[in-house]
């Protein structure tokens, strides 16, 4: 294990360890537009150049190895001259329409040259002209005067997605990356190449415009698009609301786990998020009336449900009551669902294995057939009774009326079962409870209505596949009168003299480490950034 000094600080890093890597240990940032830790090393911007003791020539950091005894200055006055000649030549045929560009604010070009920059230009040649706002697919639009040509999305085409679509046509200072022949960049992953484009040349077409990032608030978060949980950065705007026309979720990035996504996610989770500030959001408790769902206050739509509740309990007909459960709710909210409806009300009718959710095949990356985020979760908790009805046997049995109230978690039922059979189930009940974040035709067929909070609009935890648990932040709250599953449970349980003292997530979360076996011994603080395996998991 070579030993190697960097600006003073002495480490021992593993052989083949590079200088840009054994910086990164020491928290010694040494500036790059080439290197990504996920990529091949190019070599070609020679940002990174640095100092090394007893070699005559500045050496690139991404490609030298470290040696015994190697000593390293990062920024040393020859070093900083390199730095600014680098600008300057990058910075020869760039653009200056920071003003437009959507990278302002998080460029490299702009934080470096106010870093190392500052100089005065000896260079008074015209700009080459290049094609500008080229629409390369139907995520990424390319303005190749902005490109250095760091060739990052051209490695990450070849070699994360394998799809070859971008390649570096013509020589000197009329290069610029461009498509191959016959090519479009439509791969499942293309949104990434926006994301490590450290310019602007490659912009996000769906975040293009939309609002500048200095207005953007952020929190760490998880894609709730499929089971392998894919950790992800949550980019809200509050302040500025009607330059977006009232969207809140401006994008979603993704935040680097070296356990489960690395740095990357695919477009489905990326584009993913479009009902979160959709004009179907439901945003009131509402009740059937006259074949028209009427608002009413949550006291009076948690009261009836509380009584038709009530009413079939204490007459003993537990059996007459059908629960589906989501799995896109939370741990936290799953175990509070078997804690009321299980072991304080006996209910077996309860369950969440609604038929449609596995779509497609595992792609071996990052995509999983599996469309929900917390499976595992729903699975280890075990949100079903083991006497009881699966989710389809509970929706027949409601359509031939032998469940006679039947609440719903966030499923269209008409997508698993048809909108004839769910007719036939709000026919056939005494009372259908929707509880969702958007309009569906099972909602329109429910004789309640109870507005839920999406996954950016409350905390808790998910499980993935591998049986990872990974937390959810909250970074804005429900719009209208919507309240997260948990907070809904919590006014029903209280209803149904059953209280639950939860005033947080986090409170249920340290019940359900104490009572369920997988999840003992967990914590928020334990789940870190990262999330922790479950027990049963090998942890």
């Amino acid at each position: 294990m070579p030993t190697v000094t960097i600006d003073g600080q002495q480490i021992g890093v593993p052989e083949g360890t590079t200088i840009i890597q054994a910086a990164e240990m020491l928290d010694i940032h040494i500036p790059r537009y080439c290197y990504h830790p996920g990529l091949s090393i190019a070599g070609s911007c020679r940002m990174c150049l640095v100092q090394v003791e007893k070699t005559p020539k500045l050496q690139i950091a991404c490609y030298t190895p470290v040696s015994e005894g190697m000593a390293v200055h990062t920024n040393t006055e020859q070093v900083v001259k390199a730095r600014q000649a680098i600008l300057e030549f990058l910075l020869l045929n760039h653009p200056v329409d920071c003003p437009v560009c959507d990278q302002a604010g998080e460029c490299w070009l702009q934080e470096y040259y106010m870093e190392y920059g500052l100089y005065d230009s000896a260079l008074l040649e015209d700009k080459v002209r290049k094609r500008k706002a080229v629409i390369l697919g139907p995520h990424i639009v390319l303005d190749t005067e902005r490109c250095i040509l760091c060739s990052r999305c051209l490695r990450f085409c070849d070699e994360i997605t394998k799809t070859h679509e971008l390649g570096i046509f013509e020589r000197g200072d009329r290069s610029e990356i461009w498509l191959y022949p016959g090519k479009v960049l439509d791969n499942k992953y293309c949104g990434n190449v926006a994301d490590i484009c450290p310019v602007g040349s490659l912009t996000d077409r769906d975040f293009r415009f939309i609002c500048r990032v200095w207005y953007l608030e952020d929190v760490n978060s998880i894609c709730p698009c499929c089971s392998t949980g894919c950790n992800i950065i949550v980019d809200y705007n509050l302040k500025r609301p009607h330059a977006a026309k009232g969207r809140r979720l401006m994008r979603l990035r993704p935040r680097y786990n070296p356990e489960v996504n690395k740095w990357w996610m695919c477009d489905e989770g990326r584009y993913g998020f479009k009902f979160v500030d959709a004009s179907d959001r439901i945003l009131d408790p509402a009740r059937k009336e006259n074949d028209k769902l009427k608002p009413i206050p949550w006291e009076e739509a948690l009261g009836r449900v509380a009584r038709a509740i009530r009413a079939l309990v204490d007459e003993g007909r537990q059996e007459q009551i059908g629960i589906i459960t989501s799995r896109w709710s939370t741990n936290e909210e799953l175990y509070m669902a078997r804690r009321l409806f299980v072991e304080q009300l006996g209910v077996k009718g309860l369950d969440h294995r609604v038929p449609g959710n596995i779509v497609g095949q595992d792609d071996g990356f990052l995509i999983r057939a599996d469309k929900s985020p917390n499976s595992k979760g729903a699975e280890l908790i075990a949100v079903h009774h083991p006497e009881g009805m699966d989710a389809t046997q509970i929706v027949q049995a409601a359509s031939q009326g032998k469940i006679k109230l039947l609440y719903v978690l966030h499923h269209d039922l008409a997508e698993a079962f048809g909108n004839k059979l769910i007719q036939k189930v709000s026919q056939n009940t005494e009372l259908l409870v929707y509880q969702g974040t958007n309009f569906n035709q099972t909602s329109d067929q429910a004789d309640v209505v109870l507005p839920a909070a999406a996954w950016p609009e409350k905390e808790g935890t998910f499980t993935n596949y591998a049986g990872r648990v990974q937390k959810i932040n909250e970074a804005f709250a429900p719009p209208g009168r919507a309240w997260p599953d948990g907070k809904i449970f919590v006014e029903l349980a209280s209803r149904l003299g059953a209280p639950f003292r939860y005033i947080c997530a986090e409170d249920i979360f340290r019940e359900m480490a104490d009572r369920v076996e997988p999840f003992k011994g967990m914590s928020y603080s334990s789940l870190g950034l990262t999330g922790s395996l479950v027990s049963s998991q090998g942890e």
